[in-house]
């Protein structure tokens, strides 16, 4: 569609433009909840139709075909930042194990402050893991992760960080059930 076309065709006219960006906006303000979200998503989706207006047909119901240009844009800026937040909470996690690692011989105040509480059999057994399955224990056990967010995190595939866990607190439950009851987790009853 050239700029000939589209300056005589009556949906590119401003009126008619103005009234479907007004039902776009209140889409767009009920998918992103914030007002300066919704007027971007609408600029970028008018930015794309004009982009696409070559292919559109006669016969198409205009309002339907912005609403989809619309929604695929939402998704597509909504999966960017799914894959921008994955990046940093891979990055925050490499940094924690990174920075968990003393460079010198010096130790934190936390550590000096939280030592005696952390029980030495359970930091032995811990240890004791490889390095892959420590992981894994520490992100499901203590910070509350599930499957697929560490599975994401580490990059093994979902099973392998069930099976993974399983081995790995089993190795954990015997290994601190040698050194008697106290240490011993309750098993779970299925």
């Amino acid at each position: 569609m050239t700029d000939a076309t589209m300056a005589a065709d009556p949906f590119w006219a401003d009126d008619t433009l103005r009234h479907y960006a007004a039902g776009l906006y209140r889409t767009a303000l009920r998918l992103t909840r914030n007002q300066a979200d919704a007027e971007d998503l609408v600029q970028e989706t008018l930015t794309r139709a004009l982009a696409a207006s070559g292919r559109l047909r006669p016969g198409t119901n205009f309002n339907a075909w912005l609403h989809r240009i619309l929604m695929n844009t939402f998704i597509s800026g909504y999966r960017k930042k799914r894959r921008e937040a994955l990046l940093l909470s891979r990055n925050a996690v490499q940094w924690c194990l990174a920075s968990a690692r003393p460079e010198s011989g010096a130790r934190s105040a936390e550590d000096e402050v939280l030592d005696p509480a952390i029980d030495a059999e359970l930091v032995a057994a811990m240890r004791a893991l490889p390095p892959r399955n420590r992981l894994a224990v520490y992100l499901a056990d203590v910070e509350g992760l599930g499957y697929r967010q560490i599975s994401t995190l580490t990059g093994m595939p979902v099973g392998s960080v069930k099976s993974c866990l399983h081995r790995s607190r089993g190795r954990l439950r015997a290994r601190l059930a040698a050194h008697g009851p106290a240490h011993a987790a309750p098993r779970a009853r299925a």
